[in-house]
């Protein structure tokens, strides 16, 4: 009997995955644990494996389709055997996980999507459950592949309905935006890391109270340090060490001594982390990305440097696992590298508070009775003001100003 393939899980937030490349067709022979095809989440592109031995009988998406987890996405068996399509669905949730050897149920061929047009995909069983209901389906955003309406966006549609709203007889759609002419505009969908970010940046600004503040911390002993770590020996292997490593290393050391803001914020409950997991932002050609330096407190500068370019490189290349994107309880995002002065930072919810990095400029400072222009790196806290008060965090960045204006402490805590 034919075995399915299903869109395999990755971690408890991701819902969908991107099918970025089929490594097989059908008709090929396959055998378990071989390659069978990449995914993309909206964090990570993530190799998937073959459940099973055998021939590749059919597969029921294509590249770029965005399919929920737990779908059925092919069918292997013996050369011969006969596989009906599948719902495209994602199936209900139950106390017990699907097996992947369960029996697949056949369904109509789903109707497909038509982009920019009058015509709505929306899956059988979404379309019978509308039609019982009289439910004008043409103003629903479908959560389905490629935007199809399925069961789920229906049923949601049936509960928000008012109760004394009148149904209205369905008519055509009609596509929101008029488009110029074909060579005048570039339609891009958001799919993938993209459309997570955009969910995300939303949902931030909505569900938290986000309140700046900003600060310059004294960058000579800074860019002293590291200006003496690129003259190293080569042996000693710190000539790599960056700017931004030596900032992620005292705020590292910072937190231990602010854990009002090493904290995450869920449910009215604030969880408060002993370990500082310490998320900082890269920007990669599938969009932002946050790798996390778990556990970072623990780690010398020469490690935590080692560690955060890795995760760079394995995020750049789309290749980071899951769980190290995972986890942070606190977030550092650094644009001084592209002229960017000082700026807001916004949230990554549920984390309580996100470091933003500007550039180092000269600042007028009185010293001793003469004006001095010393070099200044700006700092930029945003702190969610439901669970956090503006002094805890003017202190938090007080306590940073001043690892920054001596490291050398910074190796004694």
């Amino acid at each position: 009997m034919a075995s399915p393939v299903l869109m395999p899980k990755q971690g408890n937030s991701v819902e969908s995955c991107l099918i970025v490349e089929w490594k097989k067709r059908p008709g090929d022979r396959v055998e378990q644990g071989e390659i069978l095809l990449e995914v993309e989440t909206d964090k990570a592109v993530v190799e998937v494996e073959s459940p099973t031995s055998g021939t590749l009988l059919e597969v029921f998406f294509k590249e770029n389709d965005d399919v929920p987890v737990q779908t059925t996405i092919a069918m292997i068996g013996e050369v011969g055997e006969q596989v009906d399509n599948v719902a495209e669905e994602k199936p209900e949730a139950s106390a017990q996980p699907e097996k992947i050897s369960q029996p697949v149920q056949a369904v109509k061929e789903p109707m497909q999507v038509a982009r920019m047009s009058g015509k709505i995909g929306i899956s059988p069983r979404a379309r019978n459950l509308a039609q019982k209901e009289n439910l004008d389906v043409s103003s629903l955003s479908g959560s389905g592949p490629q935007g199809r309406i399925i069961e789920r966006d229906v049923k949601e549609a049936l509960e928000s309905r008012p109760a004394d709203l009148p149904t209205a007889t369905p008519e055509p759609s009609t596509p929101v935006i008029d488009l110029l002419n074909d060579d005048e505009v570039t339609v891009i969908p958001l799919t993938g890391v993209r459309k997570r970010i955009a969910k995300r940046m939303l949902e931030s600004l909505q569900t938290t109270a986000q309140l700046t503040l900003n600060s310059s911390a004294d960058a000579r002993e800074l860019l002293h340090y590291r200006a003496q770590l690129k003259k190293s020996p080569e042996a000693l292997g710190a000539r790599e060490i960056s700017l931004n490593d030596l900032l992620l290393f005292a705020v590292s050391r910072a937190l231990l001594q602010h854990p009002d803001l090493n904290a995450v914020f869920e449910k009215d409950m604030i969880y408060q982390y002993k370990a500082v997991n310490l998320g900082f932002a890269v920007d990669t050609p599938r969009g932002l990305l946050v790798p996390v330096i778990h556990r970072a407190e623990e780690l010398s500068l020469k490690a935590l440097s080692k560690k955060a370019k890795s995760l760079v490189s394995q995020a750049q290349d789309g290749k980071i696992a899951p769980d190290d994107l995972q986890g942070a309880s606190f977030t550092v995002t650094n644009l001084g590298a592209f002229g960017i002065d000082t700026f807001t930072p916004v949230l990554n919810p549920p984390q309580v508070a996100i470091l933003g990095v500007g550039g180092i400029n000269l600042k007028a400072v009185m010293l001793a009775g003469k004006v001095e222009h010393i070099p200044h790196i700006s700092l930029s806290l945003t702190i969610n003001h439901q669970v956090v008060d503006g002094a805890p965090g003017a202190r938090f960045l007080q306590t940073l100003s001043s690892h920054l204006a001596d490291l050398s402490n910074l190796f004694f805590l």
